[in-house]
């Protein structure tokens, strides 16, 4: 079973990261900061449709200080979304701006609605740290999926992930007669090798959503994280493994019915592959945010040093143990899969 011991440190953004970003188009000038949200003036509990208390806080602001924050806002939609075009905020009103009281960053998230036609969005303005900053972009570079996000000084703004969170996935959707089982059972395979691969820990059922395809005749998953906090950060091997969690359970004993330890090695060679071939077709990119990384603090030196040593074992592979950043960890754990 995978513990966290404490509670993750916050790193800011330093010279080397923030030189990245400013060269690869991520950090933008924006009107509006995570700390201006702040002034909201009251706020109220947000429940969901069956009354259930979610943890979230929705705020309000003063009159004099609304209709600005929500332009600013809008603008800031049009930036992550459309470069920059301002056209296409012409019909969307801002909702709703909810506050995480319980998240590490405690992160605002905003409602946006298109009132012609009542389709809504979401994305998030948070408090920039460095951990979730390298999550985010290696989850560009090296995952199936794109994620759009922003940084300025202190603020970072994130698109929304859809999906089916993953608690709720398996309390309420594993019975479904149309699952199946061993699509499911195999993404969560290639999930669980590409977290630790790329070193991303924390990957418990509310850090993960579920996304469902439906085709004309299976039905596709893709299990996507959601939390990039845990990038490269903790010093048990374990804790960047999704199959040692015990909130995991659900789909832990999907795989143990459905797939054999044959069709297991099988499927994470295959993703490593695939890793392979990002890892080679983003060549430029990750060596830079690598070369970043390398000379960024983003853990205590005790973890580094616990996790090289567990990964050395693992691997079988002394080249672990001359590493002295999480970089390096990071950038020998991806040369394994090349």
């Amino acid at each position: 079973m995978a513990l966290i011991s404490k509670k993750k440190v916050i790193y800011s953004i330093g010279k080397g990261l923030r030189k990245y970003l400013i060269n690869y188009g991520r950090e933008v000038d924006i009107p509006i900061h995570y700390h201006e949200l702040l002034r909201y003036s009251n706020s109220i509990a947000l429940y969901d449709s069956k009354e259930q208390d979610t943890y979230w806080e929705t705020v309000f602001y003063e009159q004099s200080d609304r209709d600005e924050i929500h332009q600013n806002v809008k603008k800031i939609y049009a930036q992550l979304k459309a470069g920059g075009d301002m056209s296409v905020i012409e019909h969307l009103y801002i909702d709703r701006i909810d506050l995480c009281v319980y998240g590490n960053t405690q992160p605002f998230r905003v409602r946006i609605v298109n009132r012609i036609n009542d389709n809504f969005d979401y994305f998030y303005i948070k408090n920039a740290d460095a951990s979730r900053v390298y999550g985010l972009e290696l989850e560009d570079l090296l995952s199936p999926n794109r994620i759009r996000y922003l940084v300025h000084q202190k603020t970072l703004i994130e698109e929304h992930i859809a999906g089916i969170p993953g608690e709720r996935f398996m309390r309420l959707h594993m019975k479904d007669p149309n699952l199946n089982p061993i699509r499911l059972a195999k993404e969560f395979v290639k999930f669980n090798e590409r977290c630790f691969v790329r070193l991303l820990g924390d990957m418990h059922s509310s850090n993960f959503v579920v996304d469902i395809t439906p085709d004309f005749e299976e039905t596709h998953y893709r299990i996507r994280a959601i939390d990039f906090d845990q990038q490269t950060y903790e010093g048990k091997k374990s804790i960047y493994l999704p199959q040692y969690f015990k909130e995991n359970n659900a789909l832990i004993t999907l795989g143990m019915d459905y797939i054999t330890p044959e069709s297991m090695r099988q499927y994470q060679r295959e993703e490593r592959a695939l890793i392979a071939t990002r890892v080679k077709s983003s060549h430029s990119e990750l060596e830079d945010i690598l070369t970043t990384m390398e000379k960024d603090t983003i853990a205590p030196l005790s973890h580094v040093e616990s996790l090289k040593n567990d990964l050395a074992k693992h691997y079988q592979n002394i080249g672990f143990l001359s590493c002295t950043s999480m970089g390096e960890i990071l950038r020998k754990s991806l040369s394994l899969v090349l």
